[in-house]
């Protein structure tokens, strides 16, 4: 009878680009991002949630961007030259999330990602899959499933 070890082999580093909203560094599985892209002209929707920021046609895709700052609770995103749209998919469907500044790539040990805090920076902790500490920061890993479920 075969054991399966529920633990990932000794290779188990994940790769997190890294982001701010407003001061909440967080990050995404480098592997759930489509594409980084700069803010470029969105088509608002009438009617839609307030964090919706509208549409773009990114090559022939329609992409719905999402204000992550209001979506996790915080203030908007400032618009500035530094604004960027994560692009990730989700259920067959492209997403853009407008963040406030991209920053880097890290790599993370995932044995030392530790279970989110009911409230990471003003956020609620249900938006996180865990938190990685490094020397000076703490970065929160977004759960982009629960993030984008309403």
């Amino acid at each position: 009878m075969k054991k399966t070890d529920s633990k990932k082999s000794n290779n188990n580093m994940l790769e997190l680009a890294t982001f701010y909203v407003s001061d909440a560094l967080c990050g995404i599985d480098i592997l759930k991002i489509q594409e980084i892209n700069k803010h470029t002209v969105v088509t608002a929707v009438p009617q839609s949630a307030e964090y919706v920021q509208g549409v773009l046609n990114l090559r022939g895709r329609i992409v719905t961007i999402i204000d992550l700052g209001i979506k996790l609770g915080l203030s908007p995103i400032k618009k500035n030259k530094d604004n960027r749209n994560i692009i990730v998919d989700s259920q067959d469907e492209q997403i853009g999330l407008l963040v406030d500044c991209i920053s880097d790539v890290m790599i993370a040990d995932a044995d030392k990602i530790e279970q989110a805090p009911a409230n990471i920076g003003g956020v609620q902790g249900k938006y996180f899959e865990g938190v990685f500490k490094t020397d000076n920061s703490l970065i929160g890993i977004l759960d982009i499933e629960e993030v984008l479920k309403e």
